[in-house]
């Protein structure tokens, strides 16, 4: 008879206290580092470290991550462009950033036993409200009270004015939970089925013998739904960086 402890594959998503500081005299005051904040700062760190070495100012050959941020640059600007038009210059620094921040969050989550920064709702909400926030300042600041016919379609019958725009403002405020709620909801779910299965193909990999042999099938898909898991951080990566170039779209130009 076997004493096992099987834990949920949501604690993996668990915010922890890793360090907590008290100052007596300032009161109250606490600061506490979580895993969320130490994680969060790695990958600060990481990103920056990464494009540092990828500068390619003092090298007279390019280096493979040189290349590699130089095209990644070219495809954000491209992007950036085909959405926003003539201001795209303004905003490209943002969304590059947004961009490589999500990207190395998303990657480092795939490596076992790490936190997943973006599967934690606070970050990915975090972050879409305060994404929402600033491109509503940027649209009022923009258009001033021209900004409310945004929730008001052009033809619009009179006797459906009120109706249209109940659903349109219902459909705006929605973004600052949708776009974290959708980074959050793919890394979660695939994080939570990779713990599912990697549990059991370890049990089934501890017992007999044959069993170990035949399991070596179901291990091959799950390196699959790894390699799959992977490439959603770059898909998560590239929509999210989308929807928020699409949202900087209709604040500039009220689509």
């Amino acid at each position: 008879m076997f004493n096992t402890i099987f834990y949920s594959p949501l604690d993996q998503f668990e915010v922890t206290s890793l360090l907590s500081f008290n100052f007596p005299l300032l009161g109250l005051s606490n600061i506490t580092l979580t895993n969320l904040g130490l994680y969060s700062i790695l990958i600060l760190l990481i990103v920056v470290g990464l494009h540092i070495y990828g500068d390619n100012d003092s090298n007279l050959v390019p280096n493979k991550w040189s290349i590699s941020f130089e095209s990644s640059f070219a495809s954000l600007s491209s992007m950036v462009k085909d959405q926003i038009g003539a201001l795209s210059e303004v905003y490209l620094p943002f969304i590059y950033s947004l961009f490589f921040f999500v990207l190395i969050g998303n990657l480092i989550s795939n490596v076992p036993y790490s936190y997943a920064v973006n599967a934690s709702a606070i970050a990915t909400l975090g972050l879409s409200i305060t994404i929402f926030m600033g491109v509503t300042i940027l649209a009022v600041s923009t258009h001033k009270i021209k900004f409310f016919s945004f929730f008001i379609p052009e033809g619009t019958p009179l006797p459906l004015v009120p109706l249209i725009v109940l659903i349109e403002v219902i459909s705006y405020f929605a973004r600052a939970i949708s776009l974290g709620v959708r980074l959050f909801a793919n890394l979660c779910a695939g994080h939570s089925l990779l713990k599912i299965l990697s549990t059991f193909l370890y049990k089934l990999f501890s017992s007999s013998l044959v069993i170990a042999i035949l399991t070596l099938i179901p291990f091959a898909i799950f390196l699959g739904l790894i390699g799959l898991e992977i490439a959603v951080s770059f898909i998560q990566s590239f929509v999210l960086t989308l929807l928020v170039c699409s949202y900087l779209k209709d604040a500039i130009y009220l689509h």
